[in-house]
């Protein structure tokens, strides 16, 4: 054979391989925007509400400020 016609088979075979590793990249990025796509109309219904989360932090500062004013009732004492 001539070194010309292996430089092609080569070349061929190289471009080959580039080109396949390319479509599964471009098919992996296409998979991850979905997913990316997916999480953020998902995210506001998975995570808890403001007015929940402001509720739950008042009540808990409600039963904090109800322990130190035991403890400094006691240290009155």
């Amino acid at each position: 054979m001539e070194p010309q016609t292996l430089i092609n088979i080569a070349g061929g075979i190289t471009l080959s391989v580039v080109g396949w590793l390319a479509r599964e990249l471009w098919g992996a990025v296409k998979d991850l925007r979905e997913d990316i796509h997916r999480i953020e109309v998902d995210l506001p219904k998975t995570y808890v509400p403001r007015a929940d989360l402001d509720a739950r932090m008042k009540r808990i500062e409600d039963m904090l400020q109800r322990i130190d004013d035991k403890l400094d009732a006691k240290a009155d004492k």
